[in-house]
């Protein structure tokens, strides 16, 4: 069995949770791209795969996690390319993919059922969608990511676990591909496994709302949005559009452009607009 999630907090729990439950061992493997911004046209070919590579590059370069594109820590095409070698040395592998109702998960589901569609039948979805669960204080909540879940409640989700339809390979593969020629580089999620898909500007005007007239650093903005914001995402992409708005002249800023607490801004004076 070989469990497969969308983000490292997510592998954390359910190593845990598989500790709970000798029915459920087996290999957990983490995607770590994070398929809900950034192009996905031609997303299978060489050339989707280094343009997609490129704008990663530009998207990190001079932050925390510069290089990370080139250095082989995330390498999630060569990651399918193991669990698929796997799939196909040993008939009796399954794979269950673990996703909760959130942009991130669902988009990575998409990506990665486009290319098991041989293996159907061992291909198995636990959809945490709109699922009420008990949380450590035993108040019942609806969680949006599946590292909220207390692992002990992780034993009840194992019995949602259904094998990836044929319709449903057919039907979500053609919609990812359908998703990569709009050429739109935001993904959001409206319901279901329903995206919804915008321009690379779409969180700039919900980021702006929090950025004053008078100078904050990076990471304390940051701080405040993801706090009171519920449109948000990653902090490479908000730090991204953060600095393209800066080389725009659309807000002041002083310190060094790089990571979150090497810089601060503000909303652009008068006097700096002449």
């Amino acid at each position: 069995m070989i469990h497969i999630v969308f983000q490292p907090a997510d592998e954390n729990v359910l190593q845990k949770v598989l500790a709970l439950d000798d029915s459920l061992q087996g290999d957990i493997v983490c995607i770590k791209d994070d398929f809900a911004v950034g192009p996905i046209a031609d997303i299978f070919s060489v050339q989707g795969i280094e343009l997609r590579k490129q704008w990663w590059r530009e998207v990190l370069a001079g932050g925390d996690h510069a290089g990370t594109v080139d250095d082989g820590s995330v390498d999630d095409g060569k990651t399918v390319d193991e669990v698929i070698d796997k799939l196909r040395s040993n008939t009796e592998e399954s794979v269950w993919i673990w996703a909760a109702q959130n942009k991130h998960d669902v988009s990575g589901y998409y990506w990665l059922v486009s290319q098991l569609q041989e293996y159907k039948g061992r291909i198995f979805i636990l959809y945490l969608n709109n699922l009420p669960f008990i949380n450590e204080k035993g108040n019942i909540f609806y969680p949006e990511h599946l590292f909220e879940i207390p692992p002990k409640e992780f034993l009840k989700a194992k019995k949602l676990a259904r094998p990836v339809t044929a319709s449903e390979f057919e039907i979500d593969t053609d919609e990812w591909a359908k998703m990569g020629n709009e050429n739109k580089g935001v993904r959001t999620l409206e319901g279901g496994k329903k995206l919804i898909q915008h321009d690379y500007d779409y969180y700039d005007s919900e980021l702006l709302k929090f950025i004053t007239t008078d100078w904050q650093k990076v990471n304390k903005l940051f701080n405040t949005f993801y706090s009171k914001s519920i449109i948000t995402t990653g902090d490479a992409y908000m730090l991204w559009r953060l600095k393209l708005m800066i080389k725009e002249r659309r807000l002041d800023a002083q310190g060094d452009i790089k990571g979150l607490k090497d810089f601060e801004v503000k909303i652009k004076s008068i006097e700096s607009k002449d």
